[in-house]
C-alpha cells in the first residue's frame, strides 16, 4: 500500500492511496489538465484512477471534481451533506457514504470519520488494506476524542499543520478571517497537530506527513519541529505536503 499528494493548501488538494489493483483520489481541487500533469509526476494518468472521495465542499478540494469523474470516468463518493453544499447535481453521478460507516471500494477499506470543520458534513478518513492504515486528516478547526480514536494506531498519518499561531496572530489577515482559520471550525495549527499526535498509539507509525500548510500563516521548519518533538525524530524526518509538489510516493510495508 503506498499513497502521495499531488499538492496540498488553500490553492488545491488531492491525496493518491493505491493498493493492489485499486487507486482513489482523495479530494481534487485540481482541473483535469493539472490533475494530469500533477499524476504524471508519479507514472501516473487520470485513467490509472478508480475513484475520487470528497472530504468536503470547499473548492480547493471540490473544484475539479466534476470535471475530472466526468472526462476519466471515475466513480465520486462523499457524504450527504457535502453532496448537497457542493451542489454536483446533474454534473456527476455520486455514491453516498454515512460519516461514521465504513465501506470498501475494491482492495481499500474506507472508514469516514466526522471532523469539526466550517463545512456542511466534513469527513475526513482512514484508508486500509486489511493490513495497513492511513489516516487522512487536512482540514479540522480542533481535536476531538473521536478524531483520536479513529486515528489511533495508524501506520501512516497525513496530518494538517495550517497555521502557527503567532503567525496567524500576527499576520495581514483580517481578524474575521483570523477568527475563522484560528477557530473551533477552522484549521489545526502546529501545536493543535501535535497534541493530537501526542494523543494516539504511534507505535506503528512508519511515516507522518505535515499537510495543507498556509503559506502565509505558517513554515515548513516550523511544522516539522512540532511534530518532531513528539514522534522524538530529526525534523528533517518529517515529510510536509508542498503546494507546489506534494510529495513522492511513501511506502506503507
Amino acid at each position: 500500500m503506498r499513497f502521495a499528494s499531488l499538492g496540498s493548501g488553500s490553492k488545491g488538494n488531492a491525496l493518491v492511496v493505491e493498493s493492489g489493483r485499486t487507486r482513489i483520489l482523495i479530494d481534487c481541487g485540481f482541473g483535469p489538465r493539472e490533475l494530469a500533469a500533477r499524476l504524471a509526476r508519479l507514472g501516473l494518468a487520470p485513467e490509472d484512477l478508480d475513484a475520487i472521495l470528497v472530504t468536503h465542499e470547499h473548492s480547493d478540494h471540490v473544484g475539479g471534481v466534476a470535471r475530472a469523474a466526468s472526462r476519466f470516468s471515475l466513480s465520486v463518493h462523499m457524504s450527504h451533506g457535502t453532496c448537497t453544499a457542493a451542489d454536483l447535481a446533474g454534473q456527476v453521478e455520486v455514491g453516498l457514504f454515512d460519516s461514521h460507516t465504513a465501506f470498501s471500494l475494491g482492495d481499500l477499506q474506507i472508514q469516514p470519520f466526522p471532523v469539526p470543520h466550517d463545512a456542511r458534513e466534513p469527513t475526513q478518513f482512514v484508508v486500509g488494506n486489511g493490513q495497513w492504515r492511513l489516516g487522512v486528516l487536512t482540514d479540522a478547526g480542533c481535536v476531538t476524542p473521536h478524531m483520536v480514536e479513529m486515528l489511533d494506531g495508524c501506520d501512516g498519518l497525513v496530518l494538517e499543520c495550517n497555521h502557527d499561531a503567532d503567525m496567524l496572530r500576527n499576520g495581514s489577515y483580517p481578524w474575521s478571517l483570523k477568527q475563522r482559520v484560528g477557530g473551533r471550525l477552522g484549521h489545526l495549527d502546529n501545536a493543535a497537530a501535535a497534541s493530537l499526535l501526542e494523543q494516539i498509539d504511534r507505535r506503528q507509525l512508519q511515516h507522518v506527513v505535515a499537510a495543507h500548510l498556509s503559506e502565509q500563516n505558517n513554515t515548513a521548519d516550523l511544522a516539522r519541529a512540532a511534530l518532531s518533538g513528539v514522534l522524538g525524530c530529526s525534523a528533517r524526518d518529517v515529510a510536509v505536503a508542498s503546494q507546489l509538489h506534494g510529495f513522492d510516493w511513501r511506502q506503507l510495508c
